[in-house]
């Protein structure tokens, strides 16, 4: 029978060669059974010729900086994060920070 041995650690970002810092201003969230999918898209200002076309069929397109597929089971541990950073932002730029929780009459994107 083999020996067990449990290791603790703690994981951080390798910060070596990578893919670049993305901007993106818009996230679309999509789920399946087994993960969520965050497309993130920069949202610029619109051309006439954008404009002309999103009259016609009401959507305008924004390019895909990232696509992340994220297991379920990490979901609540992310939001969790989330929140907590949305907390300490709001607390460290209190005049610069928008309504934390959001307005629930508002939609959201």
């Amino acid at each position: 029978m083999a020996d067990h041995k449990q290791i603790n650690f703690t994981i951080v970002p390798d910060e070596g060669p990578g893919p670049e810092r993305q901007y993106a201003n818009f996230c679309a969230v999509a789920h399946t059974p087994f993960d969520f999918t965050l497309t993130f898209c920069e949202v610029l200002p619109p051309t006439e010729q954008d404009l002309r076309q999103a009259q016609t069929d009401q959507v305008l397109r924004a390019p895909v900086r990232a696509r992340v597929a994220i297991p379920v089971q990490l979901m609540p541990n992310l939001i969790a994060a989330l929140q907590d950073h949305m907390r300490i932002y709001s607390e460290s730029f209190s005049q610069q920070a928008p309504t934390w929780p959001p307005d629930p009459q508002k939609p959201v994107h």
